[in-house]
């Protein structure tokens, strides 16, 4: 079953893609690997129900049940422990990944107060893109009790992309808003 972004992925960005970049193989055209959204916990560490709404937020935008993150070593100025639980993640694959990515561009990003497009200078040396959402009421399925919450959302998108240039021509191609 693919989805409606991985149908324009296929028929329209790999072709388009393989010629601006000057690629001989359709296999060297850079794809999407992964996503992955985190949610640090900051100064609410010890705030059962922030934690709660946090993991409702996450499993509610992704079908999928967050991992918690902890401590791999101390911090003594944040008063941060060893082993500490420190964050919740999701990783996003195959057609959940595609569907998030659809729901992002098309959804999300256009009801995010006072959004003028994405930056362009998020990309890594390797063509990944990470940026950040200051409210995660942006996505549909973020109403009632689990927006009482609000809490910010980091996003990490991980290409097969070998260049910067690459990774930008991807996300282009797919329809991401950046800034002009």
């Amino acid at each position: 079953m693919s989805t409606v972004l991985q149908t324009q992925y296929i028929k329209q960005v790999v072709p388009m893609l393989k010629q601006e970049l000057g690629l001989r193989n359709m296999h060297e055209v850079p794809r999407i690997a992964k996503i992955t959204l985190n949610v640090g916990y900051g100064k609410n560490v010890k705030d059962n129900a922030y934690i709660e709404a946090v993991e409702r937020t996450l499993s509610s935008v992704t079908g999928q049940k967050p991992v918690h993150n902890k401590a791999k070593k101390s911090i003594s100025n944040f008063k941060i422990r060893e082993g500490m639980p420190i964050g919740v993640s999701v990783t996003l694959r195959g057609d959940a990944m595609y569907d998030f990515l659809y729901k992002l561009i098309h959804l999300a990003l256009p009801r995010v107060r006072d959004f003028r497009g994405l930056s362009v200078k998020s990309f890594d040396a390797a063509g990944n893109y990470s940026f950040g959402l200051k409210e995660s009421i942006a996505f549909p399925e973020v109403v009632g009790d689990i927006a009482e919450k609000i809490h910010p959302l980091q996003v990490v998108i991980t290409t097969t992309a070998k260049k910067k240039a690459h990774g930008l021509a991807l996300l282009k191609g797919l329809g991401f808003p950046f800034k002009a």
